[in-house]
């Protein structure tokens, strides 16, 4: 790899970890990137997605659950589902072709973008913000 591609993955990283921090989840951003960049393939991109969430997310969660911005009664239901699902994703990947997987991965960022442009609801804003 060249000394551009260093700074493109040192940024992206950085990018990633922002989105991170904010609760969104740094993947959209990494496994392009490291995809284009890197080319280590799909799958390996996807698992260093899932290695680089483990830091950021404790990292996030200590910010989050200081700021007691953290519903325990909602998340250990979703902890517990997410966990289950994850299993199941992770098997679902492991047998699927690269191509196929990459895809997938397009089109689920495809409908979350085009889901998240035409929403409508309240916005949140921060605790004792009106929305």
């Amino acid at each position: 790899m060249t000394g551009w591609n260093w700074i493109i993955l040192f940024l992206a990283g950085l990018a990633a970890g922002i989105i991170s921090g904010m609760g969104m989840g740094g993947g959209a951003v990494l496994i392009p990137v490291l995809v284009l960049v890197a080319n280590p393939g799909q799958h390996i991109a996807q698992s260093v997605n899932l290695l680089y969430f483990i830091p950021t997310a404790v990292a996030a969660l200590i910010i989050h659950f200081k700021n007691k911005s953290i519903d325990f009664r909602m998340a250990v239901p979703i902890i517990i589902f997410g966990l289950v699902g994850a299993l199941a994703g992770s098997w679902v990947a492991s047998v699927m072709e690269a191509g196929l997987l990459k895809k997938f991965f397009g089109g689920f960022l495809l409908a979350m973008s085009v889901y998240e442009m035409f929403r409508k609801g309240k916005n949140v804003g921060r605790k004792g913000e009106k929305p």
